[in-house]
């Protein structure tokens, strides 16, 4: 099949097959006599297993070593569960740290009155910049205090 039919039949995009390959990431494809890529069923499959891997979040340095385990069939599935375990690791930080950008962001939102008034707490805390200090005695105190009618919080 051609690059557009593997594409469809993949779920990945022309352009990321062709980026694939020119990464190593998968073989170069055979070519026809005037030139055009040919997949085979094989190679599209090797695109849906880089495309699953991709959809939980491996990046493409761990996708190689998966692949390369899925292709070693004396491989050891301890090997692969590391991989997936270590990934779980990884989205279970990103969660945290994604759960800490909505708690600031809520926490400023709070603080905000939210009227006709120029006083914004979310764009001075923005315009502040981060303070580590600053986020750890936020962290122990629970948030912002919320501004009062026509006042700033306090800079960093």
């Amino acid at each position: 099949m051609n690059i557009g039919e593997a594409a469809k039949a993949s779920g990945v995009s022309a352009k990321m097959i062709r980026y694939y390959e020119s990464t190593g990431l998968i073989p170069a494809a055979g070519r026809t006599g005037s030139g055009y890529r040919v997949y085979s069923e094989t190679e599209v499959q090797m695109l849906r297993f880089i495309r699953r891997s991709r959809d939980l979040g491996f990046p493409v340095e761990k996708i190689e070593e998966l692949l390369a385990l899925w292709r070693d069939r004396s491989r050891q599935s301890a090997d692969v569960k590391r991989l997936a375990l270590d990934q779980i690791d990884g989205l279970e930080r990103k969660i945290s740290e994604m759960q800490a950008m909505m708690d600031t962001l809520r926490h400023l939102a709070d603080a905000c009155c939210g009227d006709h008034r120029p006083d914004c707490p979310i764009l001075t805390d923005l315009g502040n910049g981060p303070n580590p200090a600053h986020e750890t005695v936020r962290a122990r105190s629970g948030g912002l205090p919320r501004a009062k009618p026509g006042h700033f919080l306090p800079a960093n």
